[in-house]
């Protein structure tokens, strides 16, 4: 590990940063926005356009970084950001704010491609994984250390907007001046929706429920504390338990299902969140509870987006898994873009338990789907094929995950 931080700490330090910066802001603007009198509507409005920036990104980045090179995509992009972070507060109109989040989203989505590749090319085959893992451990600490960093400005004020705008533009720096050489890049080969739905209909239907929660989550979460009343300190460390439980739970959920059938644990999973959530929607609890909630949602969620692709690769062939992720992943990026609108409009009828009663909703479509699913076939066979990946990671990153598991899971037999 060492060798593998000597190597790639300026990657690792500028995406550390970005994702505090990115955190920060994301919170920040439900708070925000609530102080400004902007309705939940608006707000679903504003937090569901930065996913539907991250879905173009996705899609034009690789375009661009091939057009113009690693280097000159990552400053634009980075500029871009910190501009955007320091318009907010001069201008409080939803509108704006919602055309501000869609350009956020494509910037994000570009600027993680170029790192992530940047990561996976510097990196030797005997590294990679650890470089990898080091990369979402810190995607993660940045996230939680965001929550952290919201308790000390004045959220009325300019400085918590300032802040992650200053935290971006320090993130190029340790990165632009990393003495290693921009990589080739290629992107990754998706296979056709129709087809990845013949191979893994659950895989396709579970990854559009579970964009729709985590936008919801990490989108309506400082909306609905705002609403419920809890001061910024509370809401930093409901989102922040959140990142906590996906941390924790990743690796002793993704070891039980290289020992059990996969559909087995995605419906127990998605049944307990579905009840959590109800009892988070109905009853009166403490704050202490709902940072327990907090922790069961985030470390179901993250496994459970792992194990929809793992579960889909185990139909496949090694040099199709990366594809068939690529297919997943944008169906999900394309289900998060209506998760805050509809938790937006839940709140709206039933108020501030809308937020669990959607996320509920969504788990128990997903725990019903999956049981459904159990009676049409048999179980795959499996190899320890899991590997943990974060929500929001590109195409990129989760293809240098497979392949780098490649190395150490068993051969396989092609699958039909």
């Amino acid at each position: 590990m060492l060798k593998v931080l000597s190597h790639s700490w300026p990657l690792l330090m500028g995406i550390m940063l970005l994702m505090v910066g990115n955190g920060i802001q994301g919170t920040l603007l439900g708070i925000r926005g609530n102080l400004e009198g902007f309705t939940t509507y608006q707000l679903s409005y504003v937090m569901a356009a930065y996913f539907l920036g991250f879905l173009f990104g996705s899609w034009a980045a690789p375009r661009m970084i091939r057009g113009v090179g690693h280097v000159r995509v990552f400053a634009a992009l980075g500029s871009l950001i910190s501009a955007i972070l320091v318009i907010y507060p001069v201008y409080p109109d939803w509108v704006v704010w919602t055309a501000l989040r869609v350009l956020a989203g494509f910037c994000f989505s570009g600027i993680y491609i170029t790192a992530e590749s940047w990561i996976n090319n510097t990196a030797s085959n005997e590294t990679r994984g650890q470089a990898l893992s080091a990369y979402m451990i810190v995607q993660m600490i940045g996230i939680i250390a965001s929550q952290v960093l919201l308790n000390l400005p004045d959220p009325t004020g300019f400085a918590l907007f300032i802040l992650p705008s200053v935290l971006v533009s320090l993130a190029f720096m340790p990165i632009l001046l990393a003495p290693t050489p921009a990589p080739e890049f290629d992107s990754t080969r998706r296979v056709s929706f129709a087809r990845l739905f013949r191979i893994s209909p659950l895989g396709c239907v579970g990854m559009l429920l579970t964009g729709g929660v985590f936008s919801a989550m990490f989108g309506m979460a400082s909306v609905w504390g705002a609403q419920e009343g809890l001061t910024l300190g509370q809401i930093s460390v409901f989102v922040g338990a959140m990142y906590v439980g996906g941390l924790f739970l990743q690796y002793p959920i993704g070891w039980a299902s290289d020992r059990m059938d996969r559909r087995t644990l995605i419906t127990g999973l998605s049944a307990a969140a579905a009840v959590a959530m109800l009892a988070a929607a109905v009853l009166p609890l403490s704050f202490p509870a709902l940072v327990g909630i907090a922790v069961i949602l985030g470390g179901i969620t993250n496994p459970v987006y792992a194990l929809l692709i793992a579960y889909t690769n185990d139909f496949l062939p090694r040099d199709q898994m990366a594809g068939a992720s690529a297919g997943l992943i944008f169906l999900n990026g394309f289900g998060a873009i209506f998760g805050p609108t509809s938790t937006g409009w839940m709140m709206e009828q039933v108020g501030p338990p809308g937020f669990f009663l959607f996320i509920g909703l969504l788990y128990a479509a997903l725990a019903a789907y999956a049981l459904y699913r159990m009676t049409r076939r048999a179980a795959p066979s499996v190899s320890g094929a899991f590997r943990g990946v974060t929500l929001g990671t590109s195409p990129l990153a989760v293809e240098a995950v497979l392949d780098d598991a490649a190395k150490d899971d068993p051969p396989r037999k092609d699958a039909a």
